[in-house]
């Protein structure tokens, strides 16, 4: 019996010991995990933020799907002007005289691909919809709409992805507690997004430090 109680006790040792490593390790381990895939992840947004404000340059509007936005990245086109003031004399009825009028010429001097100018020799804009490091290539969510503002209509869009889908594999306890995150320097809620579908606003809810990580 005492050789029974001491395994059993050796049993108990080894469990606790494996439940205060993991509660130490645990939380270091998650956050790497989280900070490498949601730096991926806003790396895409800001690649679908960037076609989409090409998309609304040519358009007037922004794109309501990933299949249209792609296409458009494929064929679509910057016409590139240049503006130049000019000067002419016109009889004016009123004053029954010449005088100088002055006007803007906007000239065309010719274009350049959307492709080209985002994304270079790079093809990753073909995988815009899909969500970095995501199992099954689940897909982000976008919407474009025309929303009312300060008397004026204004095209707006929004992507965005649940963090329990990049953070699919990791422990529901420190999920939980990542959804209802508040911090200047964390993303704060439980989704990953860029733009609004309520203000006229092309940001995302991502803070300033995945920018420099993204830069780097």
């Amino acid at each position: 019996m005492k050789t029974v109680i001491q395994i059993v006790l050796w049993i108990a040792c080894i469990g606790l010991g494996y439940l205060i490593y993991n509660s130490v390790t645990g939380p270091i381990k998650f956050n790497e995990a989280k900070q490498e895939r949601f730096a991926k992840v806003v790396s895409r947004l800001k690649d679908i933020r960037n076609s989409q404000e090409a998309y609304k340059a040519v358009n007037g509007k922004y794109a309501n799907d990933f299949p249209s936005l792609i296409k458009f990245i494929d064929t679509g086109k910057y016409v590139i002007t240049q503006q130049r003031d000019s000067s002419f004399m016109e009889f004016d009825k009123t004053y029954q005289i010449d005088l100088l009028k002055e006007v803007k010429i906007i000239d065309t001097l010719g274009f350049v691909s959307v492709r080209d100018s985002l994304f270079k020799n790079d093809n990753r804009y073909k995988d815009l919809a899909i969500v970095p490091t995501a199992p099954n290539g689940e897909k982000f969510t976008m919407k474009a709409d025309i929303i009312e503002k300060s008397g004026y209509k204004a095209p707006v869009f929004e992507a965005k992805v649940a963090k329990s889908v990049v953070l699919y594999d990791q422990p529901k306890d420190l999920l939980a507690r990542e959804n209802v995150q508040v911090s200047v320097e964390e993303i704060n809620g439980s989704e990953i997004k860029v733009g609004s579908l309520t203000e006229v606003s092309t940001s995302g809810n991502w803070p300033p430090i995945y920018d420099k990580k993204n830069d780097q």
